[in-house]
């Protein structure tokens, strides 16, 4: 939810006579959030889109993202080296749960194909962020192209499929139970980004036009895949629903590149949450690019250590040097919980004095409901982690 924008044919009026050139009416379809009352979109098919062949119970899908039986117990500091992981088909199977809240659910995404059936989920946004690879978003609304180093946001029940553009692709996913959101606070009375906002209208990726045309019947997949309260559906669908030949309105998916963002220095460290890209009920995704640091001259630009006392917090990280850590490079995701002090390696808090610019690139969520571990993500845990802030060690 940037911009409004218009792709491909559109009537002068919602909601009125609108037929392809073969004179068949057109099927608007009305594509709204939080009822009637939040963002919207308007597409045009050149079909109903209401028409199944059959629903059917399905083994499609993925590991749905359930906490272990232990929790976070004992409560501890966690990493998990998620490149560690198989490769496991396209993206619908691909990915292996690491933590869940009741707002969130967070998974690493290997796929090493295509889609070959659509997909809906209907249980929240789905936030990647694209690790390694390049990948084609295609749904109703067109094409959408991601490269490495793209967040990419796909609204709730929005009917896609990912196709790669490179032999294998990593991501990391939120999957966002009640929305993700560009935070309000970032937006002027009529809805523009404002000038202090840390990135502009024009940094945001959106999709490349309509599927089909007003002079052409489209084909497509007809097979979907619908996530609806942790359970999987297949529809077999009379007709392809990717024959939309224009739409309008808020509603789409988008990509953001994190390199876009505008960082933030001040006289001393600030706090992370000055970092911050996405929000939604329960959390903020934030995002660590790289920047010149403290201007004060006695300045300590290497983080304080934390007691979080309310949140917990998964850092995912990207490239670059780690001026806090030790042990952790690319790819490797930390769990620092609620409870639990967490802070720079021993050295890296003094060893930090004097830098002038860090080149760190990573991804940040914060949750204010504890993040408690899946079962999956046992094989992916590093167990010396929480030791590894012995300075002895």
């Amino acid at each position: 939810m940037i911009d409004r924008i218009a792709l491909g044919a559109l009537p002068e009026k919602p909601h009125t006579v609108f037929r392809a050139t073969d004179g068949t009416l057109l099927q608007e379809e009305m594509f709204t959030r939080g009822g009637f009352d939040g963002p919207f979109s308007y597409l045009y098919h050149q079909r109903p889109i209401t028409a199944p062949i059959a629903v059917e119970e399905t083994t499609r899908g993925f590991p749905i993202a359930r906490p272990s039986e232990r929790g976070n117990h004992p409560l501890q500091r966690r990493l998990y080296r998620s490149l560690e992981g198989r490769r496991r088909g396209a993206m619908l199977e691909a990915r292996t749960p690491i933590v869940v809240n009741r707002d969130v659910a967070i998974y690493v995404a290997r796929p090493d194909r295509d889609d070959d059936v659509l997909f809906a989920n209907g249980d929240g946004d789905e936030l990647f962020y694209v690790f390694e690879g390049r990948l084609s978003l295609e749904s109703v609304f067109g094409v959408l192209e991601a490269e490495e180093g793209d967040y990419v946001h796909v609204p709730r029940s929005t009917v896609h499929r990912w196709k790669l553009r490179s032999p294998d692709a990593t991501l990391l996913l939120f999957e966002c139970r009640a929305g993700c959101f560009i935070p309000s606070n970032f937006r002027n009375p009529v809805g523009q980004l404002k000038l202090d906002a840390p990135y502009t209208h024009r940094d945001f990726k959106r999709p490349n036009g309509p599927i089909a045309t007003l002079d052409q019947p489209a084909d497509g997949p007809t097979d979907l895949v619908i996530k609806k309260v942790d359970r999987f559906s297949l529809h077999r669908l009379r007709n392809t629903p990717f024959d939309v030949v224009g739409w309008e309105g808020f509603a789409y998916p988008f990509a953001f590149p994190i390199e876009k963002y505008q960082p933030k220095t001040g006289l001393i460290h600030l706090p992370p949450t000055i970092h911050t890209t996405f929000v939604g009920p329960g959390f903020a995704v934030c995002s660590f690019v790289p920047r010149v640091t403290d201007t004060h001259p006695q300045a300590i630009p290497c983080p304080y250590p934390h007691s979080s006392v309310d949140c917990d917090e998964i850092l995912f990280y990207v490239r670059g040097n780690f001026t806090s850590r030790r042990g952790v490079g690319p790819g490797c995701i930390s769990l620092h919980p609620a409870g639990v002090a967490h802070g720079p390696h021993p050295g890296a808090y003094e060893g930090s004095i004097g830098t002038k610019r860090t080149d760190e690139l990573a991804v940040m969520i914060d949750t204010f409901a504890p993040l408690i571990p899946c079962p999956e993500a046992a094989e992916l845990e590093d167990a010396g982690y929480h030791s590894s802030w012995d300075a002895t060690s």
